[in-house]
């Protein structure tokens, strides 16, 4: 290819390279965080020799998503038996996991874990930490022809680069084991090929012809992709049903002239496919095919069914009476937590407003501008209103309602609260309207510069070529996307207490700390810990607690006749540990004692039997 060619070519596709470009720099500076924060022994690949790995997890959801990803990839199992829980009342686990009878399950959804462990499977298990930089990489492609569908291919890019930064879809890419990015990608692989499917189209169709002849086969292949991709993301997160279920309601609804039957049937075809792994796995762990690992989302399906089970038997018998009270029940189930609009609006202002506001600013101007012209409105674009309303409105409305503290100080308000993660999808499709109101104010600035009608050559040239209104428009929303991606990934690496960078530092540090409490306990210890079973899990076994509650310390002195036994946590002052030696624990006929100050807050007590005391306690078999 000559040099002529080439410029052609890169002419012509400099869209696409930039794309690709940034895409795998994305992928690169995501996936850095994992690579430089974790470490592999490669002498010992397998499950049995984990010991040797130090891949460690800041959060508990994580921590129980790689640990059954691993498991399941390995395997082919999503549980694992800890014999010891069946004398220990199922506490012998860490946070996001859950014990029935000595089997230890996760609590959270499975579709991250199948989805992951399936690949694991093929590519082996170190690949686990840069599988969501992966799929979030090519969702900036498949984000760039989405937008691309609705707004221009310069809104597009804008956008694409907007994403590529946005502080809460950078820092969830790199803090890979969380749910919320993959969901975000699947979900948006679904939507994408169902505008596809929609476009791909001869002629107009009812909607209940059930007709091969003449059908659009690539539609079809468009319609089996959306609903696959749907179904994948509603096992990675099945309370997004809540407004999922509307949003493909209104794409439906809005167009179902254009859809035949035989795309539909498809469509929910490939969505059964998508969840079919995890209704199965379902009925293994939790004994139903709609039960998950949180109990309150299963006792709220029991009364969802006991509801509808008396509504229909009501509705059969000629009564209707029961109707308003079904409704009440049902609403009562799905929102939980309530509903506190005072509440939502406050997280809204400062999870939106406060944290993201050049989002909130130019997103808001954008759509300002699109209703002023709202007799311009294409279809395509009432569609994409309408439904970024309602996922805005539930997704406010239901999160928003709920209360979180992530973070230890509940007064802080940081990146790495749920609600950021949990918004992700709004904050994505707003995107494109702050893209919108960037081009139209640097095109409207740029008429600054508007060549006048009487000027000489050599200006004119001069005009053209430096300050012409397309240059200075362009000019202005390159520095523009360059200023928003510099501050954006400074908050994300520094912006706070969970920035990168600190959560980074604290990783390295708590490799240390972790190496330690390994000589000095022994391979079948337990460890007692309120904050750091993310990080002796599994290598250690642990239970989460601490000694004010007397059920647990009861079952701490049945456990240590049989298990090493130890309690890690702040330093205790020596008034604590006197307590605790003179009442708590000599109750039950335990001690404690001081082992070693590991870091300059937390130390490693061990418990031990204290012949000196005469506890009133049952033995092992006739406590359980």
């Amino acid at each position: 290819m000559n040099t002529k060619k080439l410029k052609i070519f890169f002419k012509k596709n400099w869209h696409y390279i930039s794309l690709v470009v940034l895409s795998f720099l994305f992928f690169l500076a995501t996936s850095s965080f994992n690579f430089f924060t974790q470490s592999y022994n490669i002498d010992h690949p397998t499950y049995q020799d984990r010991k040797t790995d130090f891949v460690k997890w800041t959060s508990p959801d994580e921590t129980g998503n790689y640990i059954f990803a691993k498991l399941y990839g390995q395997t082919g199992n999503i549980s694992v038996e800890e014999s010891y829980n069946l004398y220990t009342k199922d506490v012998m686990r860490p946070r996001s996991f859950r014990s029935d009878e000595g089997v230890l399950k996760p609590v959270s959804f499975l579709g991250i874990i199948i989805i992951y462990g399936k690949i694991v499977s093929f590519f082996g298990y170190k690949i686990l930490p840069f599988l969501t930089p992966f799929f979030a990489s090519i969702a900036l492609i498949v984000f760039y022809f989405f937008v691309k569908l609705f707004f221009t291919r310069t809104n597009a890019l804008i956008s694409v680069f907007l994403l590529a930064s946005f502080p809460p879809f950078f820092y969830y890419t790199a803090r890979s084991m969380f749910h919320n990015v993959l969901f975000s990608c699947l979900f948006l692989f679904s939507i994408y090929f169902l505008m596809l499917m929609l476009r791909a189209r001869k002629k107009k169709r009812a909607l209940f012809d059930f007709s091969f002849k003449g059908q659009n086969w690539q539609g079809m292949f468009f319609a089996s992709l959306s609903g696959l991709f749907l179904g994948l993301a509603v096992i990675t997160r099945s309370s997004e049903l809540i407004w999922l279920l509307p949003v493909y309601l209104i794409f439906f609804t809005f167009n179902c002239r254009k859809i035949s039957a035989l795309k539909v049937l498809m469509f929910f075809v490939f969505i059964f496919l998508g969840i079919l792994p995890a209704l199965f796995h379902n009925q293994i762990l939790y004994g139903s095919f709609f039960f998950g690992g949180y109990n309150e989302m299963n006792e709220s399906i029991i009364r969802i069914v006991q509801a509808g089970t008396n509504f229909l038997k009501n509705f059969i018998i000629g009564g209707q009476e029961n109707g308003g009270e079904f409704v009440k029940i049902v609403g009562a189930q799905i929102f939980h937590f309530g509903i506190h609009p005072e509440r939502s609006v406050r997280m809204f202002m400062e999870y939106f407003v406060k944290m993201f506001p050049w989002l909130f600013i130019m997103s808001s101007l954008g759509l300002i501008i699109y209703f002023i012209n709202f007799r311009k409105i294409k279809s395509k674009i009432v569609l994409y209103l309408l439904s970024l309303s309602v996922l805005s409105f539930i997704l406010v409305l239901y999160y928003g309602s709920w209360e979180f503290h992530d973070n230890p100080d509940p007064k802080q308000f940081t990146i790495g609260n749920s609600y950021t993660r949990y918004w992700l999808p709004m904050y994505i499709a707003l995107i494109p309207f702050a893209s919108f109101f960037l081009i139209k104010l640097s095109w409207a600035l740029g008429a600054l510069f508007k060549i006048p009608k009487k000027i000489n050559l050599v200006d004119r040239i001069f005009y053209d070529r430096m300050i012409s209104r397309k240059f200075f428009a362009n000019s202005l929303r390159v520095v523009s996307v360059v200023v928003i991606s510099f501050f954006s990934l400074s908050f994300v690496l520094y912006g706070s207490t969970e920035g990168l960078v600190q959560t980074a530092m604290r990783q390295i540090e708590s490799k240390n700390e972790w190496q330690k409490v390994q000589e000095l306990t022994e391979s079948n210890s337990t460890i007692i810990t309120v904050y750091h079973d993310k990080l002796m899990f599994p290598e250690r076994k642990v239970i989460v607690g601490n000694f004010s509650d007397k059920n647990m310390v009861q079952v701490y002195s049945n456990l240590v006749n049989f298990l090493p036994v130890y309690y890690y946590n702040f330093t205790l002052p020596s008034k604590d540990l006197d307590y605790l030696n003179e009442k708590r624990l000599k109750e039950v006929g335990l001690g404690i004692e001081e082992l070693e100050r590991v870091t300059s807050d937390f130390t490693l007590y061990k418990l031990f039997v204290n012949s000196s005391s005469s506890p009133e306690v049952s033995t092992l078999t006739t406590d359980l």
